[in-house]
Formats: structure tokens, C-alpha cells, sequence
């Protein structure tokens, strides 16, 4: 099992990322002229290493940081409404302590999950390019290398499960639909819509969806 440090210093290199100049660029300019309810705070406005059990059996993946939310507190899925879905639902999994992550000092700690994205830094539209994506694979796949206890991936959306389809040679590419289960000689991989306003304004993705995704993964694990 990988040590505390070898975690830190993968943070350190993820933080320290400047491999996409178009990610960089966007990253730091939203720091700047921040959205005007954020207008006195100090944005992070760098790469989102993951966050979690380092023993997890439940690895969450999602798309990449909020513009306004991760890239803004530091924490993935921290500060926005994707996080408030997603660490509600978790609490009630039991894999939260407390149902909302609202800044890196609010002692909200994960039980046997770790959340990371499959692209770092926040991309403008919430659009990484497919060449974004493969820059920050390494990230990834060392990652998983790492989180040497994980049974079951979630992934939050299409673009997370290409990502996860290409870190694991998995072919042909299976399709995305919600609650999907992948098998996998290593991991069970199960499909979400992504928690964005776009799918829960909508009502494409309802609590009680996003609550059966976690209850498959519990299931799953063991």
C-alpha cells in the first residue's frame, strides 16, 4: 500500500502542473476576475489533486474542477451544487461525514471513497479536449496505482468513463447510460449522469438516481 507521502508528493506534482496552456490560462483568469459573490475571496486557481480514504474501496471520477467551485476552494466537487449532490448523497452512504464540503478546513472526511477528475484543472464550458485528457492520464493511472484497495470506480458522466475505458484498455468503449455496471478483471465500474445543474435542474438525474448509484457501488465492493 502506497504511503502518505507517495500520496503528498502526487499532490505536489498535480498542483504544479502546467502541461496545457489553455487550462492554465482559463484557470487563472477566472481566479482573477472571480464571479462577483466570490469577489473578495482568494481563489485557488491551480490543478485539483483527488481527496479521500487512501484505503478506499470506492473511487468517485469525475470531469474536472469547477470554474467557481474546486478551482476556487481547492477541493474537488468543493463549493459548488455538483459537490452538494455529491457529498449529500455520500453521507447518506456512509461514505461522508458530514453532507456538505464547503471549504479545505471544514474536517469533511471520507470513509473507504477517494473523489478525483479525470482532467485537473478547470476547463472553460466544462470542456476539456480529448488531448487535454490524455496530458493528465498519468495522474490518473498512477492514482489508481496508488488507491491499490479500490473494487468499484464511479464514473460522474461520459467523459469520465472514456477516461476510465482508456486508462484500462477497455474494448470496444462500452455505452454510457445512468446505473450502467462494467465489468472489468479488476474493478466494477458504474456509470452516473454527472451531478451538474444541467442534469439536476432538469430533473435527468433525481436524488433517488444518484442514491442507487452509491447503494450498487456499497454492494459491489465486496
Amino acid at each position: 500500500m502506497a504511503k502518505q507521502d507517495d500520496f503528498h508528493k502526487l499532490a505536489n506534482e498535480i498542483t504544479d502542473c502546467h502541461k496545457c496552456a489553455r487550462l492554465v490560462k482559463w484557470r487563472e483568469k477566472v481566479s482573477i476576475e472571480k464571479r462577483a459573490s466570490y469577489a473578495s475571496e482568494t481563489y485557488w486557481g491551480k490543478p485539483i489533486h483527488g481527496f479521500g480514504d487512501t484505503r478506499a474501496k470506492i473511487l468517485v471520477l469525475g470531469l474536472a474542477p469547477g470554474a467557481h467551485g474546486a478551482n476556487r476552494t481547492g477541493r474537488i466537487f468543493t463549493g459548488d451544487r455538483s459537490g452538494d449532490w455529491l457529498f449529500r448523497a455520500m453521507h447518506k452512504a456512509g461514505l461522508a461525514s458530514q453532507p456538505e464540503s464547503i471549504s479545505r478546513t471544514d474536517n469533511l472526511k471520507l470513509k473507504n471513497a477517494w473523489v478525483s477528475t479525470a482532467v485537473r484543472c478547470a476547463p472553460p464550458d466544462n470542456k476539456p479536449t480529448p488531448v487535454e485528457r490524455k496530458k493528465c492520464s498519468p495522474f490518473l493511472t498512477r492514482e489508481l496505482a496508488m488507491l491499490d484497495q479500490v473494487k468499484v470506480i464511479i464514473c460522474l458522466g461520459a467523459f469520465s468513463l472514456t477516461a476510465v475505458c482508456d486508462e484500462l484498455k477497455i474494448r470496444p468503449r462500452p455505452k454510457f447510460g445512468h446505473g450502467v455496471v462494467i465489468g472489468h478483471e479488476k474493478y466494477k465500474i458504474v456509470c452516473s449522469y454527472h451531478p451538474s445543474q444541467q442534469n439536476t435542474f432538469t430533473g435527468k438525474l433525481t436524488e433517488k438516481m444518484f442514491d442507487s448509484v452509491f447503494k450498487t457501488a456499497i454492494k459491489l465492493q465486496s
